[in-house]
């Protein structure tokens, strides 16, 4: 897919605008990746074996416990190695995906507070960590709430975001208790129903980056608005300009 980037001269919210988007592509590539790594997981793990078995002999330089013959269920070998690699791969794509929606999430409220707050910035500006990498690091995820009461969808934003807020809280009540050296029955019931909620995370930060987004072209309207009557004015005045030199 070839996307249609803003050329190099457009105003500083055409940039800002695909900056955001940027983000939401980059979660989504995630989110495809993870659903079909769920999905490989999930034909990996069905079950039925074929039952054959096959013979190693060792060669006649083996001592020792090497030289016995060893018996092997290929197909069942098989089946438990793709299980192993399948949870692993699905593991680190929702990982990845989490880290991408929520990178989304905080990008656009944070485009959506600089625009309210009377700034023209070109890009998202985000944290990095301190690796060799240089990751991105999300950050706050919440936008002025009378962007939320004057939006015609402010509603939805805002209970988008509860949900986001209620899974990050839920995963950080899971991880306290799973840090406890001694874990009580009802602790673990607690502990399993949080990480339930957390697993949600990923989702409720790409619906809430997508609508984030939505709200930031809404925040932009002003500054669309004062940029068109800008470049009206100078029309006016080169027109005004031209006309003064024909007439002289």
């Amino acid at each position: 897919m070839i996307h249609n980037l803003a050329p190099t001269n457009a105003p500083w919210f055409e940039h800002l605008t695909d900056s955001v988007r940027s983000l939401g592509e980059a979660a989504h590539e995630w989110k495809l990746a993870s659903t079909a790594a769920d999905l490989a997981y999930a034909h990996a793990e069905r079950g039925d074996f074929h039952e054959g078995k096959v013979t190693g002999q060792p060669g006649p330089d083996a001592t020792g416990w090497n030289a016995r013959p060893v018996t092997r269920s290929p197909h069942a070998r098989a089946s438990f190695a793709l299980r192993r690699a399948a949870m692993n791969h699905m593991h680190h794509l929702a990982g990845e995906y989490r880290h991408a929606a929520m990178l989304f999430a905080s990008g656009a409220a944070w485009a959506i507070r600089a625009v309210h707050a009377g700034e023209q910035p070109a890009l998202v500006v985000l944290a990095v960590d301190n690796t060799d990498r240089r990751d991105l690091v999300p950050g706050n995820t919440a936008v002025p709430a009378e962007i939320m009461d004057g939006y015609s969808e402010g509603a939805k934003l805002r209970a988008e975001h509860d949900r986001l807020t209620d899974c990050l809280y839920a995963g950080e009540v899971a991880e306290d208790i799973a840090d406890q050296d001694y874990v009580a029955d009802h602790e673990a019931s607690q502990m399993h129903e949080a990480a339930t909620v957390a697993e949600g995370l990923a989702d409720a930060a790409y619906a809430y980056g997508l609508l984030a987004e939505r709200a930031l072209q809404y925040v932009l309207l002003g500054p669309k608005q004062t940029h068109r009557v800008l470049l009206a004015e100078q029309r006016a005045c080169q027109e005004q300009t031209a006309a003064e030199g024909e007439a002289k």
